[in-house]
């Protein structure tokens, strides 16, 4: 099952990701076939490394909490703080080598109808700038508690590209976070 995770670095420790960045990607490497979605979260100017973002298949809540407090920028004290979500994948086509906005909002838990946010997605001509679309729900898949997408946009277009998604499964309006991301890998 799918989860999504994101830590967030404190301030000043820049210097420090680049010591531990090979244990990362040792770390990272054993969860290769695993990794749907991963790359830092940046700052504005996209200068500055602010978090990662993973959404990995793994199986249970447990595990992914494990995945977060096992990788080694947490374990050296680099992060400020994980989440860790429940996710279901709509829509999985990164391109490579595209500056992306990271959009995510989060909300009560509100009961789910299955295919109803499959249903907002553009089914014949999908807008190519959502490149990763995921709900947040809650362990048993009943209830939608946030959104996360991937869009090849600037933030306040990619937030525009995302609200009436995270309106419709929030029951009205919500506010949504846009920061800078870029695909990550060794590749």
């Amino acid at each position: 099952m799918p989860f999504y995770v994101h830590a967030q670095d404190k301030p000043g420790v820049a210097d420090q990701l680049l010591e531990f960045s090979e244990e990362h990607w040792s770390y990272m490497d054993r969860f290769d076939g695993r990794l749907i979605l991963r790359g830092p979260t940046l700052s504005d100017d996209g200068e500055d490394h602010t978090g990662s973002v993973h959404v990995v298949d793994l199986a249970d809540r447990a595990a992914a909490e494990r995945f977060a407090t096992e990788e080694p920028f947490w374990r050296a004290g680099l992060y400020q703080e994980f989440t860790a979500d429940r996710v279901v994948v709509l829509r999985h086509e990164p391109v490579a080598d595209a500056p992306y906005t990271l959009v995510t909002a989060q909300w009560p838990a509100r009961p789910r109808t299955p295919g109803d946010a499959e249903q907002w997605l553009p089914g014949a001509e999908p807008d190519g700038r959502l490149s990763f679309v995921a709900v947040l729900v809650d362990d048993d898949q009943e209830s939608t508690t946030g959104v996360v997408a991937a869009v090849r946009a600037l933030p306040d277009e990619a937030r525009s590209l995302l609200q009436p998604l995270a309106h419709r499964l929030a029951g009205g309006p919500t506010p949504l976070t846009a920061r800078r991301w870029q695909r990550g890998g060794r590749n």
